[in-house]
């Protein structure tokens, strides 16, 4: 039996909507980084962009367990010397792109590399409920129910 390798002219993309409202931030970015990648299908190939295009809408609404609300630092660099600059999750997730704190738990999933930067533009997150991709019918996938510690429960 010879070995499968998929080729990028028969790869097949669906459409994946994903509400994340209220959904913990690792877990959901997990599964997308899963999906983003094609790993969850039989024909997964390590060098081919097998993945789904995925939307995810109401980001700004998701959750982090524990005190990473408060405590959770994102660091970067402007360059220049003593450049480095942070900021906690709960100023990200209550400025003005919200939906950046998931871009990057996902974006810090991904191996890295060329691939990896092309599979992360089929990715879109919006903060808000509406999404202009009516015209792809994504399927509505409730990643919520797959297991009960994707949501937060209330403590």
């Amino acid at each position: 039996m010879k070995t499968f390798s998929a080729k990028p002219a028969e790869v097949v993309k669906k459409w994946i909507l994903i509400d994340a409202e209220g959904m913990v931030v690792g877990r959901l970015a997990a599964y997308i980084a899963n999906h983003l990648r094609g790993k969850h299908l039989p024909t997964y190939t390590p060098h081919v962009d097998t993945g789904d295009n995925i939307i995810v809408i109401n980001a700004d609404k998701v959750v982090l367990t524990g005190k990473k609300y408060e405590n959770k630092k994102y660091y970067w660099h402007t360059g220049h010397p003593g450049g480095i600059k942070e900021r906690t999750a709960r100023a990200i997730l209550e400025g003005r792109f919200p939906e950046r704190v998931l871009e990057k738990a996902v974006q810090r999933m991904m191996p890295g590399g060329p691939l990896s930067n092309q599979q992360l533009k089929n990715l879109r997150i919006y903060s808000g409920s509406e999404h202009p991709h009516e015209a792809q019918t994504p399927e509505l996938v409730d990643v919520k129910s797959l297991n009960e510690k994707n949501a937060k429960r209330a403590d």
